[in-house]
Protein backbone atom coordinates (compact mmCIF):
# COMPACT_ATOMS: atom_id res chain seq x y z
CA UNK A 1 0.00 0.00 0.00
CA UNK A 2 1.46 3.35 -1.02
CA UNK A 3 1.85 6.32 1.25
CA UNK A 4 -0.99 8.11 -0.53
CA UNK A 5 -3.36 5.17 -0.18
CA UNK A 6 -2.54 5.00 3.53
CA UNK A 7 -3.22 8.70 3.92
CA UNK A 8 -6.51 8.40 2.03
CA UNK A 9 -7.53 5.48 4.25
CA UNK A 10 -6.69 7.53 7.34
CA UNK A 11 -8.76 10.48 6.11
CA UNK A 12 -11.67 8.19 5.25
CA UNK A 13 -11.50 6.48 8.64
CA UNK A 14 -11.50 9.88 10.36
CA UNK A 15 -14.47 11.11 8.32
CA UNK A 16 -16.68 8.15 9.17
CA UNK A 17 -18.77 8.93 12.21
CA UNK A 18 -19.89 6.44 14.79
CA UNK A 19 -18.20 3.81 16.89
CA UNK A 20 -16.61 0.72 15.52
CA UNK A 21 -14.98 -2.23 17.14
CA UNK A 22 -12.60 -2.35 14.15
CA UNK A 23 -11.26 1.20 14.67
CA UNK A 24 -8.23 0.13 16.76
CA UNK A 25 -7.27 -2.48 14.15
CA UNK A 26 -7.53 0.07 11.33
CA UNK A 27 -5.44 2.53 13.33
CA UNK A 28 -2.77 -0.08 14.06
CA UNK A 29 -2.66 -1.10 10.38
CA UNK A 30 -2.19 2.53 9.36
CA UNK A 31 0.70 2.96 11.80
CA UNK A 32 2.32 -0.28 10.63
CA UNK A 33 1.92 0.54 6.93
CA UNK A 34 3.06 4.10 7.48
CA UNK A 35 6.31 2.97 9.08
CA UNK A 36 6.92 0.56 6.21
CA UNK A 37 6.28 3.36 3.72
CA UNK A 38 8.74 5.60 5.56
CA UNK A 39 11.39 2.89 5.21
CA UNK A 40 10.78 2.73 1.47
CA UNK A 41 11.31 6.48 1.04
CA UNK A 42 14.52 6.81 3.06
CA UNK A 43 17.31 8.39 1.00
CA UNK A 44 20.28 6.06 0.95
CA UNK A 45 23.51 7.33 -0.56
CA UNK A 46 26.76 5.60 -1.42
CA UNK A 47 29.97 6.86 0.15
CA UNK A 48 33.67 6.90 -0.68
CA UNK A 49 33.14 6.26 -4.38
CA UNK A 50 36.29 6.09 -6.48
CA UNK A 51 35.94 5.57 -10.25
CA UNK A 52 38.78 5.59 -12.75
CA UNK A 53 36.59 6.28 -15.80
CA UNK A 54 37.50 3.23 -17.88
CA UNK A 55 35.29 1.91 -20.65
CA UNK A 56 31.84 0.81 -19.59
CA UNK A 57 31.46 -2.62 -18.02
CA UNK A 58 28.93 -4.97 -19.61
CA UNK A 59 29.68 -8.20 -17.72
CA UNK A 60 31.17 -9.02 -14.32
CA UNK A 61 32.03 -12.10 -12.34
CA UNK A 62 31.08 -11.80 -8.67
CA UNK A 63 33.52 -13.38 -6.25
CA UNK A 64 31.34 -15.06 -3.61
CA UNK A 65 32.33 -14.04 -0.08
CA UNK A 66 31.57 -16.82 2.40
CA UNK A 67 32.38 -14.46 5.29
CA UNK A 68 29.31 -12.31 4.49
CA UNK A 69 26.43 -14.30 6.01
CA UNK A 70 23.52 -12.37 4.47
CA UNK A 71 21.81 -14.60 1.91
CA UNK A 72 20.01 -11.79 0.13
CA UNK A 73 23.12 -9.73 -0.70
CA UNK A 74 24.27 -11.56 -3.84
CA UNK A 75 20.79 -11.70 -5.43
CA UNK A 76 20.42 -7.96 -4.65
CA UNK A 77 23.79 -7.28 -6.28
CA UNK A 78 22.83 -9.26 -9.37
CA UNK A 79 19.44 -7.56 -9.67
CA UNK A 80 20.98 -4.10 -9.43
CA UNK A 81 23.76 -4.96 -11.87
CA UNK A 82 21.07 -6.09 -14.30
CA UNK A 83 19.27 -2.77 -13.77
CA UNK A 84 22.51 -1.05 -14.81
CA UNK A 85 22.75 -3.24 -17.94
CA UNK A 86 25.50 -5.46 -16.58
CA UNK A 87 25.35 -9.26 -16.84
CA UNK A 88 26.77 -11.12 -13.83
CA UNK A 89 27.85 -14.59 -12.79
CA UNK A 90 28.88 -15.79 -9.32
CA UNK A 91 32.00 -17.84 -8.59
CA UNK A 92 33.65 -19.09 -5.42
CA UNK A 93 36.79 -17.22 -4.41
CA UNK A 94 39.87 -18.70 -6.01
CA UNK A 95 38.07 -20.24 -8.97
CA UNK A 96 39.16 -17.60 -11.46
CA UNK A 97 37.65 -17.92 -14.90
CA UNK A 98 39.71 -16.97 -17.92
CA UNK A 99 36.73 -15.39 -19.64
CA UNK A 100 36.08 -12.89 -16.80
CA UNK A 101 37.41 -9.48 -17.75
CA UNK A 102 35.92 -7.78 -14.68
CA UNK A 103 35.50 -9.00 -11.10
CA UNK A 104 33.26 -7.60 -8.42
CA UNK A 105 34.37 -8.24 -4.86
CA UNK A 106 32.41 -7.29 -1.77
CA UNK A 107 32.75 -7.23 1.98
CA UNK A 108 30.43 -6.06 4.68
CA UNK A 109 28.91 -6.56 8.06
CA UNK A 110 25.49 -7.32 9.42
CA UNK A 111 23.69 -6.04 12.47
CA UNK A 112 20.93 -7.62 14.50
CA UNK A 113 17.88 -5.98 15.95
CA UNK A 114 14.14 -6.01 16.34
CA UNK A 115 12.43 -4.00 13.58
CA UNK A 116 9.73 -1.47 14.44
CA UNK A 117 6.56 -3.29 15.46
CA UNK A 118 8.44 -6.58 15.22
CA UNK A 119 8.89 -9.25 17.83
CA UNK A 120 11.95 -11.19 16.69
CA UNK A 121 15.55 -10.24 15.99
CA UNK A 122 16.48 -10.01 12.31
CA UNK A 123 19.79 -9.59 10.53
CA UNK A 124 20.21 -6.50 8.35
CA UNK A 125 22.97 -5.14 6.14
CA UNK A 126 24.95 -2.71 8.27
CA UNK A 127 27.91 -1.89 5.98
CA UNK A 128 29.06 -2.98 2.55
CA UNK A 129 32.02 -2.18 0.34
CA UNK A 130 32.06 -3.10 -3.34
CA UNK A 131 35.10 -3.03 -5.60
CA UNK A 132 35.34 -3.63 -9.33
CA UNK A 133 38.62 -5.00 -10.69
CA UNK A 134 40.10 -5.93 -14.05
CA UNK A 135 41.15 -9.54 -14.56
CA UNK A 136 44.75 -8.52 -13.79
CA UNK A 137 43.64 -7.16 -10.37
CA UNK A 138 43.74 -3.42 -11.15
CA UNK A 139 41.02 -1.47 -9.36
CA UNK A 140 38.46 0.18 -11.66
CA UNK A 141 36.07 1.52 -9.03
CA UNK A 142 34.87 1.15 -5.49
CA UNK A 143 31.93 2.39 -3.46
CA UNK A 144 30.41 1.73 -0.05
CA UNK A 145 27.22 1.70 1.99
CA UNK A 146 27.57 2.66 5.62
CA UNK A 147 24.35 4.25 6.76
CA UNK A 148 22.55 2.81 9.71
CA UNK A 149 20.10 5.50 10.71
CA UNK A 150 17.26 4.39 12.91
CA UNK A 151 14.95 3.90 9.93
CA UNK A 152 17.27 3.03 7.03
CA UNK A 153 18.65 -0.01 8.81
CA UNK A 154 15.31 -1.74 8.16
CA UNK A 155 15.20 -0.92 4.45
CA UNK A 156 15.68 -3.93 2.18
CA UNK A 157 19.19 -5.04 1.27
CA UNK A 158 18.44 -4.28 -2.38
CA UNK A 159 17.30 -0.74 -1.51
CA UNK A 160 20.55 -0.19 0.40
CA UNK A 161 22.83 -1.67 -2.24
CA UNK A 162 21.16 -0.11 -5.34
CA UNK A 163 22.83 3.33 -5.15
CA UNK A 164 26.18 1.72 -4.34
CA UNK A 165 26.04 -0.51 -7.44
CA UNK A 166 25.01 2.48 -9.56
CA UNK A 167 27.95 4.51 -8.22
CA UNK A 168 30.30 1.57 -8.82
CA UNK A 169 29.28 1.32 -12.48
CA UNK A 170 28.73 5.01 -13.33
CA UNK A 171 31.07 6.76 -10.89
CA UNK A 172 28.34 9.10 -9.67
CA UNK A 173 26.97 9.21 -6.11
CA UNK A 174 23.41 10.24 -6.93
Amino acid sequence: MSFFKSAALLLTAGAVSGCSSLAPMVGWELVRRGSTTMLEYQRIRPTNTVHFGDASVKAVCIEYNRDMPLDELVPALQAELKTQGVVSRVYDAGTAQRDCDHWLRYAGSIGWGVPPFGEQHHAYLSTATLSLHRADGRLLSSSAYGGDSALSRWASTRKKIAPVVKALITGFET
